[in-house]
Protein backbone atom coordinates (compact mmCIF):
# COMPACT_ATOMS: atom_id res chain seq x y z
CA UNK A 1 0.00 0.00 0.00
CA UNK A 2 2.83 2.41 0.81
CA UNK A 3 4.30 1.89 -2.66
CA UNK A 4 0.94 2.74 -4.22
CA UNK A 5 0.53 5.97 -2.22
CA UNK A 6 4.11 7.21 -2.74
CA UNK A 7 4.38 10.45 -4.70
CA UNK A 8 5.77 9.60 -8.18
CA UNK A 9 9.10 11.16 -9.05
CA UNK A 10 8.81 14.10 -11.43
CA UNK A 11 10.28 13.45 -14.86
CA UNK A 12 11.53 16.15 -17.25
CA UNK A 13 11.56 15.18 -20.92
CA UNK A 14 12.86 17.34 -23.73
CA UNK A 15 11.55 16.94 -27.28
CA UNK A 16 12.95 18.55 -30.42
CA UNK A 17 11.35 19.45 -33.72
CA UNK A 18 13.40 18.93 -36.86
CA UNK A 19 14.03 22.60 -37.70
CA UNK A 20 16.76 23.47 -35.17
CA UNK A 21 18.01 20.31 -33.44
CA UNK A 22 21.37 21.94 -32.61
CA UNK A 23 19.70 24.36 -30.19
CA UNK A 24 17.73 21.53 -28.56
CA UNK A 25 20.96 19.54 -28.08
CA UNK A 26 22.62 22.58 -26.48
CA UNK A 27 19.67 23.05 -24.11
CA UNK A 28 19.70 19.33 -23.26
CA UNK A 29 23.41 19.52 -22.43
CA UNK A 30 22.78 22.49 -20.12
CA UNK A 31 20.01 20.54 -18.35
CA UNK A 32 22.04 17.31 -18.26
CA UNK A 33 19.29 15.36 -20.05
CA UNK A 34 19.05 13.80 -23.51
CA UNK A 35 16.56 14.74 -26.23
CA UNK A 36 13.83 12.09 -26.24
CA UNK A 37 14.16 9.92 -29.37
CA UNK A 38 11.33 10.00 -31.88
CA UNK A 39 10.37 9.10 -35.42
CA UNK A 40 9.47 12.20 -37.45
CA UNK A 41 8.96 12.37 -41.19
CA UNK A 42 6.74 13.67 -43.96
CA UNK A 43 4.57 11.53 -46.19
CA UNK A 44 4.77 11.97 -49.97
CA UNK A 45 1.94 14.53 -49.92
CA UNK A 46 3.64 16.66 -47.22
CA UNK A 47 1.66 15.42 -44.21
CA UNK A 48 3.78 15.26 -41.03
CA UNK A 49 4.04 12.24 -38.74
CA UNK A 50 5.60 12.03 -35.25
CA UNK A 51 5.86 9.10 -32.83
CA UNK A 52 7.92 8.98 -29.63
CA UNK A 53 10.15 5.96 -29.06
CA UNK A 54 9.53 5.73 -25.31
CA UNK A 55 6.75 6.27 -22.78
CA UNK A 56 5.91 9.89 -21.95
CA UNK A 57 3.12 9.16 -19.46
CA UNK A 58 3.14 11.56 -16.50
CA UNK A 59 6.19 13.51 -17.68
CA UNK A 60 6.78 17.27 -17.69
CA UNK A 61 7.26 17.73 -21.45
CA UNK A 62 9.13 20.58 -23.13
CA UNK A 63 8.81 20.70 -26.93
CA UNK A 64 11.42 22.91 -28.61
CA UNK A 65 10.82 24.13 -32.13
CA UNK A 66 11.89 27.40 -33.74
CA UNK A 67 9.58 28.65 -36.43
CA UNK A 68 12.18 28.96 -39.15
CA UNK A 69 11.73 28.37 -42.87
CA UNK A 70 9.77 26.40 -43.99
CA UNK A 71 7.82 28.17 -41.26
CA UNK A 72 4.40 26.56 -41.69
CA UNK A 73 5.92 23.07 -41.63
CA UNK A 74 7.76 23.97 -38.41
CA UNK A 75 4.57 25.20 -36.74
CA UNK A 76 2.52 22.20 -37.87
CA UNK A 77 5.19 19.75 -36.71
CA UNK A 78 5.27 21.34 -33.24
CA UNK A 79 1.47 21.25 -32.98
CA UNK A 80 1.45 17.56 -33.94
CA UNK A 81 4.21 16.85 -31.39
CA UNK A 82 2.13 18.55 -28.67
CA UNK A 83 -0.96 16.59 -29.72
CA UNK A 84 0.97 13.30 -29.58
CA UNK A 85 2.15 14.12 -26.04
CA UNK A 86 -1.37 15.05 -24.91
CA UNK A 87 -2.78 11.77 -26.25
CA UNK A 88 0.07 9.81 -24.62
CA UNK A 89 -0.81 11.24 -21.17
CA UNK A 90 2.06 13.67 -20.59
CA UNK A 91 1.33 15.48 -17.31
CA UNK A 92 2.20 19.01 -18.48
CA UNK A 93 3.24 20.25 -21.93
CA UNK A 94 5.27 23.41 -22.54
CA UNK A 95 5.74 24.59 -26.13
CA UNK A 96 9.22 26.17 -26.24
CA UNK A 97 9.17 28.56 -29.19
CA UNK A 98 12.44 30.55 -29.38
CA UNK A 99 11.05 32.41 -32.41
CA UNK A 100 7.23 32.73 -32.49
CA UNK A 101 5.90 32.64 -36.05
CA UNK A 102 3.35 35.23 -37.22
CA UNK A 103 4.26 37.54 -34.31
CA UNK A 104 4.22 40.57 -36.61
CA UNK A 105 0.53 39.95 -37.40
CA UNK A 106 -0.57 40.99 -33.91
CA UNK A 107 -3.24 43.53 -34.85
CA UNK A 108 -5.34 44.71 -37.77
CA UNK A 109 -3.79 47.57 -39.74
CA UNK A 110 -6.68 47.67 -42.22
CA UNK A 111 -10.09 46.05 -42.52
CA UNK A 112 -10.46 42.38 -43.47
CA UNK A 113 -7.04 41.40 -42.09
CA UNK A 114 -6.31 38.46 -39.75
CA UNK A 115 -4.72 38.60 -36.29
CA UNK A 116 -2.56 35.56 -36.96
CA UNK A 117 -0.52 35.83 -33.75
CA UNK A 118 -3.75 35.21 -31.80
CA UNK A 119 -4.65 32.29 -34.08
CA UNK A 120 -1.22 30.78 -33.31
CA UNK A 121 -1.91 30.93 -29.57
CA UNK A 122 -5.33 29.30 -30.08
CA UNK A 123 -3.75 26.49 -32.12
CA UNK A 124 -1.25 25.69 -29.37
CA UNK A 125 -4.00 25.71 -26.75
CA UNK A 126 -6.18 23.39 -28.87
CA UNK A 127 -3.27 21.03 -29.54
CA UNK A 128 -2.79 20.63 -25.78
CA UNK A 129 -0.03 23.01 -24.71
CA UNK A 130 -0.40 24.10 -21.08
CA UNK A 131 2.30 26.74 -21.31
CA UNK A 132 4.32 28.68 -23.90
CA UNK A 133 7.94 29.72 -23.50
CA UNK A 134 9.32 32.14 -26.05
CA UNK A 135 12.08 34.70 -26.58
CA UNK A 136 11.71 38.41 -27.43
CA UNK A 137 8.18 38.56 -28.85
CA UNK A 138 7.69 41.23 -31.48
CA UNK A 139 5.15 42.89 -29.19
CA UNK A 140 4.52 42.21 -25.49
CA UNK A 141 0.73 41.98 -25.80
CA UNK A 142 1.01 38.63 -27.64
CA UNK A 143 1.48 37.13 -24.15
CA UNK A 144 -2.19 37.88 -23.53
CA UNK A 145 -3.33 35.93 -26.60
CA UNK A 146 -2.61 32.57 -24.90
CA UNK A 147 -5.01 31.40 -22.20
CA UNK A 148 -2.34 30.10 -19.83
CA UNK A 149 1.16 30.92 -18.59
CA UNK A 150 3.59 32.51 -21.07
CA UNK A 151 7.26 32.75 -20.14
CA UNK A 152 8.58 35.68 -22.17
CA UNK A 153 12.38 35.39 -22.05
CA UNK A 154 14.59 38.34 -22.96
CA UNK A 155 17.88 38.02 -24.84
CA UNK A 156 18.63 41.70 -24.33
CA UNK A 157 20.76 41.36 -21.18
CA UNK A 158 22.94 38.72 -22.83
CA UNK A 159 23.40 40.87 -25.94
CA UNK A 160 24.02 44.01 -23.86
CA UNK A 161 26.63 42.21 -21.72
CA UNK A 162 28.53 41.20 -24.83
CA UNK A 163 28.41 44.76 -26.19
CA UNK A 164 29.47 46.38 -22.89
CA UNK A 165 32.43 43.98 -22.51
CA UNK A 166 33.55 44.24 -26.14
CA UNK A 167 33.20 48.02 -26.46
CA UNK A 168 33.92 49.04 -22.86
CA UNK A 169 36.31 51.84 -23.88
CA UNK A 170 34.02 53.45 -26.47
CA UNK A 171 31.50 56.28 -26.27
CA UNK A 172 28.26 54.46 -27.01
CA UNK A 173 24.87 55.64 -28.25
CA UNK A 174 21.97 53.19 -28.45
CA UNK A 175 19.91 53.65 -31.60
CA UNK A 176 16.38 52.45 -32.35
CA UNK A 177 15.77 51.74 -36.05
CA UNK A 178 12.35 53.39 -35.75
CA UNK A 179 10.22 55.29 -33.26
CA UNK A 180 8.27 52.15 -32.35
CA UNK A 181 11.37 50.48 -30.88
CA UNK A 182 12.43 53.39 -28.65
CA UNK A 183 11.21 51.59 -25.49
CA UNK A 184 13.48 48.63 -26.30
CA UNK A 185 16.37 51.03 -26.90
CA UNK A 186 15.70 52.68 -23.51
CA UNK A 187 16.08 49.28 -21.79
CA UNK A 188 19.33 48.75 -23.67
CA UNK A 189 20.58 52.18 -22.60
CA UNK A 190 19.81 51.30 -18.95
CA UNK A 191 21.68 47.99 -19.25
CA UNK A 192 24.67 49.81 -20.73
CA UNK A 193 24.83 52.27 -17.84
CA UNK A 194 22.64 55.10 -19.06
CA UNK A 195 24.08 55.75 -22.53
CA UNK A 196 22.51 58.40 -24.81
CA UNK A 197 19.68 57.45 -27.16
CA UNK A 198 18.93 58.19 -30.81
CA UNK A 199 16.41 56.85 -33.29
CA UNK A 200 15.82 56.71 -37.02
CA UNK A 201 12.69 58.49 -38.14
CA UNK A 202 11.33 56.53 -41.08
CA UNK A 203 8.26 56.53 -43.26
CA UNK A 204 6.81 53.45 -44.91
CA UNK A 205 4.33 52.76 -47.68
CA UNK A 206 1.84 50.47 -45.83
CA UNK A 207 0.92 48.74 -49.11
CA UNK A 208 4.55 47.62 -49.67
CA UNK A 209 5.86 45.27 -46.94
CA UNK A 210 9.56 45.39 -45.98
CA UNK A 211 10.14 48.69 -47.82
CA UNK A 212 11.26 51.90 -46.10
CA UNK A 213 10.69 55.17 -47.93
CA UNK A 214 12.84 57.69 -46.03
CA UNK A 215 15.21 57.90 -43.05
CA UNK A 216 16.70 60.62 -40.87
CA UNK A 217 18.65 60.42 -37.60
CA UNK A 218 17.17 62.04 -34.50
CA UNK A 219 19.83 62.38 -31.77
CA UNK A 220 23.58 62.92 -31.44
CA UNK A 221 25.64 60.11 -33.00
CA UNK A 222 28.70 61.96 -34.31
CA UNK A 223 32.00 60.31 -33.30
CA UNK A 224 30.20 57.63 -31.27
CA UNK A 225 29.87 53.84 -31.55
CA UNK A 226 26.19 53.31 -32.33
CA UNK A 227 24.46 50.14 -31.10
CA UNK A 228 21.57 49.67 -33.52
CA UNK A 229 19.05 47.37 -31.77
CA UNK A 230 16.00 45.43 -32.96
CA UNK A 231 14.14 42.22 -32.13
CA UNK A 232 14.67 40.61 -35.55
CA UNK A 233 16.36 41.05 -38.90
CA UNK A 234 14.29 39.77 -41.80
CA UNK A 235 15.35 41.06 -45.23
CA UNK A 236 17.78 43.50 -43.60
CA UNK A 237 16.41 46.50 -45.49
CA UNK A 238 15.48 48.62 -42.46
CA UNK A 239 18.62 47.88 -40.46
CA UNK A 240 21.11 48.38 -43.32
CA UNK A 241 19.49 51.66 -44.41
CA UNK A 242 19.71 52.81 -40.79
CA UNK A 243 23.39 51.78 -40.66
CA UNK A 244 24.17 53.81 -43.78
CA UNK A 245 22.30 56.81 -42.35
CA UNK A 246 24.24 56.62 -39.05
CA UNK A 247 27.60 56.42 -40.82
CA UNK A 248 26.62 59.36 -43.06
CA UNK A 249 25.69 61.28 -39.88
CA UNK A 250 29.22 60.84 -38.49
CA UNK A 251 28.98 57.70 -36.37
CA UNK A 252 32.42 56.25 -35.57
CA UNK A 253 31.10 52.69 -36.02
CA UNK A 254 27.80 50.82 -36.06
CA UNK A 255 27.15 47.57 -34.18
CA UNK A 256 23.89 45.84 -35.16
CA UNK A 257 22.38 43.76 -32.34
CA UNK A 258 19.20 41.70 -32.69
CA UNK A 259 17.72 38.52 -31.26
CA UNK A 260 16.16 36.74 -34.22
CA UNK A 261 18.13 36.03 -37.41
CA UNK A 262 15.27 35.54 -39.89
CA UNK A 263 17.65 36.57 -42.71
CA UNK A 264 15.31 36.28 -45.70
CA UNK A 265 16.29 36.93 -49.32
CA UNK A 266 19.11 39.47 -49.69
CA UNK A 267 19.68 39.91 -45.92
CA UNK A 268 23.11 38.24 -45.68
CA UNK A 269 24.54 40.20 -48.59
CA UNK A 270 23.05 43.44 -47.26
CA UNK A 271 24.45 42.92 -43.75
CA UNK A 272 27.90 41.95 -44.96
CA UNK A 273 28.10 45.05 -47.17
CA UNK A 274 26.28 47.43 -44.80
CA UNK A 275 29.39 48.99 -43.29
CA UNK A 276 28.46 47.68 -39.80
CA UNK A 277 31.54 46.74 -37.79
CA UNK A 278 29.75 43.77 -36.24
CA UNK A 279 26.34 42.09 -36.47
CA UNK A 280 25.50 40.38 -33.14
CA UNK A 281 22.65 37.86 -33.27
CA UNK A 282 21.47 34.88 -31.23
CA UNK A 283 20.73 31.32 -32.33
CA UNK A 284 16.96 31.38 -31.66
CA UNK A 285 16.81 30.52 -35.37
CA UNK A 286 19.31 28.30 -37.20
CA UNK A 287 21.99 30.16 -39.16
CA UNK A 288 23.40 27.57 -41.59
CA UNK A 289 26.98 27.75 -42.87
CA UNK A 290 25.95 29.29 -46.20
CA UNK A 291 24.38 32.22 -44.29
CA UNK A 292 27.42 32.98 -42.15
CA UNK A 293 29.33 36.16 -43.03
CA UNK A 294 32.54 37.87 -41.99
CA UNK A 295 31.20 40.43 -39.48
CA UNK A 296 28.67 38.07 -37.85
CA UNK A 297 28.82 37.12 -34.16
CA UNK A 298 26.30 34.54 -32.86
CA UNK A 299 25.53 34.22 -29.12
CA UNK A 300 23.79 31.11 -27.80
CA UNK A 301 20.36 31.44 -26.19
CA UNK A 302 20.61 27.88 -24.82
CA UNK A 303 21.70 28.79 -21.25
CA UNK A 304 18.73 31.18 -20.84
CA UNK A 305 16.20 28.69 -22.24
CA UNK A 306 17.66 25.85 -20.14
CA UNK A 307 17.49 27.90 -16.94
CA UNK A 308 13.87 28.86 -17.67
CA UNK A 309 12.97 25.19 -18.31
CA UNK A 310 14.68 24.24 -15.05
CA UNK A 311 12.72 26.88 -13.12
CA UNK A 312 9.39 25.77 -14.63
CA UNK A 313 10.14 22.10 -13.92
CA UNK A 314 11.09 22.84 -10.30
CA UNK A 315 8.10 25.20 -9.91
CA UNK A 316 10.54 28.03 -9.33
CA UNK A 317 10.40 31.64 -10.51
CA UNK A 318 11.05 32.44 -14.15
CA UNK A 319 10.58 36.13 -13.31
CA UNK A 320 13.72 35.93 -11.16
CA UNK A 321 15.71 35.44 -14.38
CA UNK A 322 14.90 39.06 -15.28
CA UNK A 323 15.73 40.61 -11.91
CA UNK A 324 12.05 41.05 -11.20
CA UNK A 325 11.19 42.32 -14.70
CA UNK A 326 8.89 39.78 -16.35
Amino acid sequence: MSAMSATPKKSLKLFSGTNHPELAEEVAKQLDVTVTPQAAYQFANGEIFVRYDESVRGCDAFVIQSHSSPLNDAIMEQLIMVDALKRASAKRITAVVPFYGYARQDKKHKGREPISARLMADLFKTAGADRIMTVDLHTDQIQGFFDGPVDHLMAQKMLASYVSETYADEKITVVSPDSGRVRVAEKWADDLGGTPLAFIHKTRDPSKPNQVVANRVVGDVEGRVCILVDDMIDTGGTITKATEQLLESGAKAVIIAATHAVLSGPAVERLENSGAKEVVLTNTLPIPDEMQFSNLRVLSIAPLVAEAIHQVFEDGSVTSLFNGQA
